[in-house]
Protein backbone atom coordinates (compact mmCIF):
# COMPACT_ATOMS: atom_id res chain seq x y z
CA UNK A 1 0.00 0.00 0.00
CA UNK A 2 1.58 2.93 -1.26
CA UNK A 3 1.00 6.72 1.22
CA UNK A 4 -0.97 9.52 0.10
CA UNK A 5 2.49 11.50 -0.46
CA UNK A 6 3.78 8.36 -3.29
CA UNK A 7 0.04 8.90 -4.91
CA UNK A 8 0.39 12.31 -5.06
CA UNK A 9 3.67 12.25 -6.02
CA UNK A 10 2.83 9.72 -9.06
CA UNK A 11 -0.31 11.35 -10.62
CA UNK A 12 1.74 14.64 -10.96
CA UNK A 13 4.02 13.10 -12.79
CA UNK A 14 1.81 10.95 -14.96
CA UNK A 15 -0.09 14.22 -15.71
CA UNK A 16 2.99 15.98 -16.65
CA UNK A 17 4.52 13.12 -18.89
CA UNK A 18 0.43 13.59 -20.72
CA UNK A 19 1.28 17.12 -21.45
CA UNK A 20 4.48 16.96 -22.23
CA UNK A 21 3.77 14.89 -25.28
CA UNK A 22 0.05 16.50 -25.98
CA UNK A 23 1.08 19.44 -25.71
CA UNK A 24 4.06 19.41 -27.22
CA UNK A 25 2.70 17.90 -30.89
CA UNK A 26 0.12 20.44 -30.40
CA UNK A 27 2.99 23.11 -30.45
CA UNK A 28 4.93 21.25 -32.85
CA UNK A 29 1.39 22.34 -35.28
CA UNK A 30 0.53 25.92 -34.57
CA UNK A 31 4.18 27.10 -33.42
CA UNK A 32 6.29 25.21 -35.65
CA UNK A 33 3.85 24.41 -38.22
CA UNK A 34 5.12 21.16 -38.62
CA UNK A 35 2.30 18.35 -37.79
CA UNK A 36 -1.02 16.83 -39.20
CA UNK A 37 -3.93 16.61 -36.95
CA UNK A 38 -3.39 13.09 -36.98
CA UNK A 39 -0.21 13.27 -35.37
CA UNK A 40 -2.02 15.26 -32.33
CA UNK A 41 -4.26 12.62 -31.91
CA UNK A 42 -1.49 9.53 -32.05
CA UNK A 43 0.89 11.73 -29.93
CA UNK A 44 -1.95 11.67 -27.20
CA UNK A 45 -2.15 8.22 -27.18
CA UNK A 46 1.17 8.05 -26.82
CA UNK A 47 0.33 10.07 -23.85
CA UNK A 48 -1.91 8.72 -21.86
CA UNK A 49 0.41 5.22 -22.19
CA UNK A 50 3.02 7.32 -21.24
CA UNK A 51 1.61 8.42 -17.99
CA UNK A 52 0.14 5.38 -17.30
CA UNK A 53 3.16 3.37 -17.35
CA UNK A 54 4.69 5.73 -15.13
CA UNK A 55 2.26 5.76 -12.13
CA UNK A 56 0.13 3.15 -12.90
CA UNK A 57 1.31 0.51 -10.07
CA UNK A 58 1.36 3.55 -7.27
CA UNK A 59 -1.88 5.34 -7.79
CA UNK A 60 -3.17 3.61 -10.34
CA UNK A 61 -2.53 6.22 -12.87
CA UNK A 62 -5.77 8.30 -12.92
CA UNK A 63 -4.53 10.79 -14.31
CA UNK A 64 -8.18 12.77 -14.86
CA UNK A 65 -10.50 14.36 -12.46
CA UNK A 66 -13.45 12.61 -14.67
CA UNK A 67 -12.42 9.16 -13.97
CA UNK A 68 -10.83 9.88 -10.21
CA UNK A 69 -14.58 11.25 -9.49
CA UNK A 70 -16.15 8.46 -11.92
CA UNK A 71 -14.51 5.52 -9.65
CA UNK A 72 -15.31 6.95 -6.49
CA UNK A 73 -19.00 7.67 -7.67
CA UNK A 74 -19.19 4.10 -8.44
CA UNK A 75 -17.64 2.60 -5.26
CA UNK A 76 -14.38 2.01 -6.97
CA UNK A 77 -12.27 4.73 -5.05
CA UNK A 78 -11.96 6.02 -1.67
CA UNK A 79 -13.60 9.74 -1.40
CA UNK A 80 -10.87 10.51 1.15
CA UNK A 81 -8.40 10.43 -1.60
CA UNK A 82 -10.46 12.85 -4.67
CA UNK A 83 -9.05 16.18 -3.51
CA UNK A 84 -5.63 14.97 -3.08
CA UNK A 85 -5.81 13.08 -6.48
CA UNK A 86 -7.65 16.10 -8.61
CA UNK A 87 -5.09 18.60 -7.06
CA UNK A 88 -2.26 16.74 -8.42
CA UNK A 89 -3.36 16.16 -11.51
CA UNK A 90 -3.84 19.43 -12.13
CA UNK A 91 -0.58 20.53 -10.82
CA UNK A 92 0.83 17.74 -13.65
CA UNK A 93 -0.36 19.51 -15.89
CA UNK A 94 -0.15 23.09 -15.02
CA UNK A 95 3.55 22.01 -15.08
CA UNK A 96 3.60 20.59 -18.42
CA UNK A 97 2.57 23.20 -20.15
CA UNK A 98 4.90 25.27 -18.83
CA UNK A 99 7.29 23.03 -19.79
CA UNK A 100 6.26 22.61 -23.26
CA UNK A 101 5.96 26.92 -23.76
CA UNK A 102 9.72 27.03 -22.37
CA UNK A 103 11.03 24.72 -24.57
CA UNK A 104 8.97 26.38 -27.70
CA UNK A 105 9.28 29.90 -26.29
CA UNK A 106 12.43 31.25 -28.68
CA UNK A 107 9.72 30.34 -31.72
CA UNK A 108 7.55 31.10 -29.60
CA UNK A 109 7.65 34.60 -29.90
CA UNK A 110 8.86 34.87 -33.20
CA UNK A 111 5.46 33.52 -34.34
CA UNK A 112 2.72 35.09 -31.95
CA UNK A 113 5.01 38.05 -29.94
CA UNK A 114 1.74 38.87 -27.96
CA UNK A 115 0.48 36.10 -27.57
CA UNK A 116 -2.53 36.64 -29.43
CA UNK A 117 -3.65 33.82 -31.54
CA UNK A 118 -1.96 30.57 -29.81
CA UNK A 119 -3.33 29.23 -26.77
CA UNK A 120 -5.66 26.74 -28.77
CA UNK A 121 -1.83 25.09 -28.30
CA UNK A 122 -3.32 24.29 -24.70
CA UNK A 123 -6.72 25.04 -24.21
CA UNK A 124 -9.81 23.57 -26.44
CA UNK A 125 -12.20 25.71 -28.22
CA UNK A 126 -15.43 24.71 -29.89
CA UNK A 127 -15.92 24.65 -33.84
CA UNK A 128 -19.57 25.28 -32.47
CA UNK A 129 -19.88 28.04 -29.87
CA UNK A 130 -22.88 26.44 -28.36
CA UNK A 131 -23.19 25.33 -24.67
CA UNK A 132 -25.55 22.52 -25.70
CA UNK A 133 -23.25 21.16 -28.52
CA UNK A 134 -20.19 21.08 -26.63
CA UNK A 135 -21.40 19.77 -23.46
CA UNK A 136 -23.03 16.62 -25.47
CA UNK A 137 -19.59 16.18 -27.31
CA UNK A 138 -17.51 15.97 -24.06
CA UNK A 139 -20.34 14.02 -22.34
CA UNK A 140 -20.09 11.29 -25.15
CA UNK A 141 -16.57 11.42 -25.49
CA UNK A 142 -15.72 10.63 -21.77
CA UNK A 143 -18.60 8.09 -21.46
CA UNK A 144 -16.55 6.18 -24.01
CA UNK A 145 -13.42 6.65 -22.62
CA UNK A 146 -14.84 5.51 -19.13
CA UNK A 147 -16.58 2.64 -20.79
CA UNK A 148 -13.85 1.07 -22.24
CA UNK A 149 -11.57 1.72 -19.91
CA UNK A 150 -13.99 -0.25 -17.34
CA UNK A 151 -14.18 -2.84 -19.83
CA UNK A 152 -10.35 -3.54 -20.80
CA UNK A 153 -10.12 -3.58 -17.11
CA UNK A 154 -12.70 -5.95 -15.64
CA UNK A 155 -10.82 -9.15 -14.69
CA UNK A 156 -14.81 -10.64 -15.73
CA UNK A 157 -14.59 -9.35 -18.73
CA UNK A 158 -11.52 -11.07 -20.74
CA UNK A 159 -9.12 -8.21 -19.52
CA UNK A 160 -5.54 -7.49 -21.16
CA UNK A 161 -2.46 -8.30 -19.63
CA UNK A 162 -1.18 -5.80 -17.09
CA UNK A 163 1.80 -4.55 -19.16
CA UNK A 164 -0.94 -4.51 -22.63
CA UNK A 165 -3.47 -1.99 -20.87
CA UNK A 166 -1.54 1.67 -20.98
CA UNK A 167 -1.67 0.87 -25.01
CA UNK A 168 -4.89 -0.50 -25.04
CA UNK A 169 -5.92 2.86 -23.16
CA UNK A 170 -3.88 5.26 -25.37
CA UNK A 171 -5.73 3.39 -28.12
CA UNK A 172 -8.84 3.96 -26.87
CA UNK A 173 -7.61 7.73 -26.37
CA UNK A 174 -6.54 8.54 -30.15
CA UNK A 175 -9.49 6.69 -31.10
CA UNK A 176 -11.86 9.48 -29.92
CA UNK A 177 -9.86 11.68 -31.03
CA UNK A 178 -9.66 10.67 -34.76
CA UNK A 179 -13.44 9.97 -34.26
CA UNK A 180 -14.69 13.13 -31.83
CA UNK A 181 -11.68 15.27 -31.98
CA UNK A 182 -13.34 17.53 -34.24
CA UNK A 183 -16.24 19.87 -31.78
CA UNK A 184 -14.24 20.87 -29.26
CA UNK A 185 -10.60 19.01 -29.30
CA UNK A 186 -11.91 16.43 -26.81
CA UNK A 187 -10.48 17.51 -23.54
CA UNK A 188 -12.29 14.87 -22.40
CA UNK A 189 -10.35 15.53 -18.95
CA UNK A 190 -11.24 18.71 -16.62
CA UNK A 191 -7.52 18.99 -15.65
CA UNK A 192 -6.42 18.76 -18.97
CA UNK A 193 -8.24 22.17 -19.93
CA UNK A 194 -8.23 24.32 -17.19
CA UNK A 195 -4.56 23.46 -15.68
CA UNK A 196 -3.21 24.45 -18.84
CA UNK A 197 -5.88 27.29 -19.54
CA UNK A 198 -4.89 28.91 -16.04
CA UNK A 199 -1.17 28.62 -17.09
CA UNK A 200 -2.29 30.72 -20.48
CA UNK A 201 -3.85 33.06 -18.11
CA UNK A 202 -0.69 33.84 -15.73
CA UNK A 203 1.02 34.08 -18.98
CA UNK A 204 -0.97 36.58 -20.50
CA UNK A 205 -2.70 34.79 -23.41
CA UNK A 206 -5.08 36.87 -24.73
CA UNK A 207 -7.91 33.94 -26.02
CA UNK A 208 -7.68 31.97 -23.16
CA UNK A 209 -11.67 31.54 -23.51
CA UNK A 210 -12.73 33.10 -20.02
CA UNK A 211 -13.84 35.96 -21.78
CA UNK A 212 -16.46 34.20 -23.80
CA UNK A 213 -19.73 35.41 -23.13
CA UNK A 214 -21.41 32.06 -23.29
CA UNK A 215 -18.55 30.88 -20.54
CA UNK A 216 -18.45 27.69 -22.93
CA UNK A 217 -15.12 26.96 -20.83
CA UNK A 218 -16.60 25.28 -18.24
CA UNK A 219 -17.97 22.40 -20.31
CA UNK A 220 -14.95 20.80 -20.42
CA UNK A 221 -15.08 20.56 -16.62
CA UNK A 222 -18.35 19.67 -15.86
CA UNK A 223 -19.44 17.81 -19.44
CA UNK A 224 -16.09 14.94 -18.49
CA UNK A 225 -17.25 14.82 -15.12
CA UNK A 226 -21.38 13.95 -16.40
CA UNK A 227 -20.02 11.62 -18.95
CA UNK A 228 -17.01 9.75 -16.90
CA UNK A 229 -19.80 8.55 -13.94
CA UNK A 230 -22.34 8.22 -16.47
CA UNK A 231 -19.78 5.59 -18.37
CA UNK A 232 -19.26 3.98 -15.04
CA UNK A 233 -22.86 3.61 -14.13
CA UNK A 234 -24.10 2.35 -17.52
CA UNK A 235 -21.38 -0.37 -17.67
CA UNK A 236 -21.92 -1.48 -14.34
CA UNK A 237 -26.05 -2.49 -14.64
CA UNK A 238 -25.32 -3.40 -18.57
CA UNK A 239 -22.02 -5.02 -19.20
CA UNK A 240 -20.49 -5.34 -15.80
CA UNK A 241 -24.20 -6.87 -14.76
CA UNK A 242 -24.09 -9.65 -16.93
CA UNK A 243 -20.77 -10.83 -16.86
CA UNK A 244 -20.85 -10.64 -13.05
CA UNK A 245 -23.85 -13.28 -12.98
Amino acid sequence: MYTKKSEFLAEIIGSIFIALFGFGSAASMVIGKNAAPINIHIAWGLAVTFGIYVSGKISGAHLNPAITLALAATGRFQWSKVWYYILAQMIGFFIGAAIVFAVYYGKWIEVDPNFESTAQVFISFPAVPSFLYVFIDQVIGTFILMFLILAVGDANNAPVGANLGPIIIGFIIAAIGISFGFMHGYAINPARDLAPRLFSVLLGFQNNGFADAGNIWIVSIIGPIFGGIFGAIVYDVTIGNILSK
